[in-house]
Parts: C-alpha cells; sequence; structure tokens
C-alpha cells in the first residue's frame, strides 16, 4: 500500500508539472517572430574547447533631422519602441499618398481603443515618413502635408534635414535598396518599401524583404509583425528568482491541491 501511494504521490505531482514544461516550449515556438535582415559580420568565439559562431546584426545609427513642429528630434530618442518608416514627398502624385494612407491605417489600427483586436498604446509604435526631396520639403510643407491626412505627430513624425545625411541613412543604415525587389535610384530613392526596426534598431521583415506599402496582405503582415516585436522578450536580460516564482505560482497551486486531495483520499482510505 505504501508503495503504491509513493508512485500515486509522484504522478500527481508529475502530471501538472510535464503539463506546463510541455505547453510552456509549444508557447515560445508556436509563433515565428520576424526574423533580423541585415548581417554585418559573424564573431568566432572559442569557447570550453568548442567553436560557437555568433551573428552580429546592423544596428541602425543615429540621424538628428526636423519634424513637422518644427522640433529636432533623432532616431535614437525613441526608446523601447517598434519603429516604421517609409520613404516620400509631399508634391509626389504617385505612390507617396498611398503609402501615407497605408501609414495613417497602421497609426490608428495600433491606437488606444482603435479597431485593432491588438489595442495597443501608440506609446509602444513610432512612425517615420522620411522626405527624400527635403530641399522642397520645408518644416511648413511638412505641416501642410500633415494635416491634409489628419496625421497624429505624436507618435508619426515627418521629417527634413539635410538630403546628404538623409540618403546616407537610406542606403547605409536602412540599406533599403538591398531589402527591395525592384530599384531604388541613389540619386532618388522613391520606393514603397517599409522598414520595420526593432526596439534595438535593427531591421526586421520576412522572406528577406522590406514590406510593400502599396499590397494590403503586405500591411497586414506588417501589422502582425509590430505587435508581434512589442511583446518579444529580451533574452539577453535574465529573469530574477523572484519573477520565475511568481510566474510558477498557478503550477504550484495546482501542485499543492492535487497534494492536498491525494493526502486526503490517503486518510480516508486508512481510516476506513
Amino acid at each position: 500500500m505504501q508503495k503504491r501511494s509513493i508512485i500515486a504521490l509522484c504522478l500527481t505531482i508529475l502530471v501538472p508539472v510535464s503539463c506546463y514544461l510541455i505547453l510552456k516550449y509549444y508557447g515560445e515556438n508556436a509563433v515565428e517572430l520576424p526574423r533580423k535582415l541585415l548581417l554585418d559580420d559573424v564573431e568566432v568565439i572559442e569557447k570550453n574547447g568548442k567553436t560557437i559562431y555568433d551573428s552580429i546584426w546592423h544596428k541602425t545609427a543615429n540621424i538628428t533631422l526636423v519634424n513637422q513642429l518644427g522640433d529636432t528630434v533623432s532616431l535614437y530618442d525613441i526608446k523601447n519602441k517598434t519603429i516604421v518608416i517609409d520613404l516620400f514627398f509631399t508634391h509626389c502624385a504617385g505612390i507617396c499618398p498611398r503609402l501615407t494612407r497605408s501609414m495613417k491605417t497602421l497609426q490608428e489600427s495600433f491606437k488606444t481603443g482603435g479597431s485593432s483586436r491588438l489595442k495597443v498604446d501608440t506609446s509602444v509604435v513610432q512612425f517615420i515618413s522620411l522626405s527624400i526631396d527635403p530641399e522642397s520639403d520645408s518644416v511648413p510643407q511638412l505641416k501642410k502635408y500633415a494635416d491634409n491626412f489628419n496625421i497624429n505627430p505624436d507618435n508619426w513624425w515627418l521629417l527634413t534635414g539635410n538630403r546628404d545625411s538623409i540618403y546616407n541613412f537610406i542606403f547605409q543604415e536602412l540599406k533599403i535598396d538591398k531589402l527591395s525587389t525592384e530599384p531604388v535610384s541613389p540619386v532618388f530613392a522613391h520606393t514603397g518599401r517599409f522598414a520595420l526596426l526593432d526596439k534595438n534598431y535593427q531591421m526586421r521583415g520576412r522572406l528577406g524583404q522590406a514590406y510593400d506599402g502599396l499590397d494590403s496582405a503586405s500591411m497586414r503582415v506588417l501589422a502582425r509583425d509590430i505587435g508581434l516585436l512589442m511583446l518579444e522578450k529580451d533574452k539577453k536580460k535574465p529573469s530574477t528568482l523572484f519573477k520565475k516564482i511568481i510566474d510558477l505560482s498557478w503550477l504550484w497551486l495546482i501542485v499543492i491541491i492535487s497534494v492536498s486531495i491525494f493526502v486526503w483520499i490517503f486518510s480516508k482510505n486508512r481510516n476506513d
């Protein structure tokens, strides 16, 4: 009887623990995050007699420009946010209005209380429209364009500034020409591609490409990926023991209840 009781007790504890570990494993691996796109280098590390290859992903460098309100702002002013960037110019009669409407839809989808099921606070997403004709796009011109599209400046900047700085940023930092299926002119970077940066300013995406702002299906993928990046865990930040215990609190409750039921049944059978 005692041997059977010990086996039953072990099973009582083992079942909820096993279920938890299975659910945890598949839960963490079920969702495919948008992958990092721009590889700068591979670091070779020798550890315990083993060779480890560590990918060094490109981090977009900082740039300082002026927004539609006349404020001087920098990319690195944006902290702990997912960032979406498109390229446009205000007097464009072609694709730019369509790109702006696509960005507007994204902004509306991610505002608190919006139509999106995600219901995400705008403080975690930053939208940037970068002028590729900064010599024509003055601050008043950007403001007029923004007002025409009813753009909320709280988390959407229309940026202008030094042309050389902007084009260096586009081709050396965003490397948008490498992530576009169509050619992008170094003289006039007119493209419908949207760039997605994570909170570490690293380019993310699908199929090795930037997102197509002219394609509604691609925009739906981008909207989903924005939400996934906001939920992405920082793997370099170790969890504290206290936090781990709190995260497992429901599991301990199941174990305690299971053991209590077992003890009650065992005591009842023994008294009988």
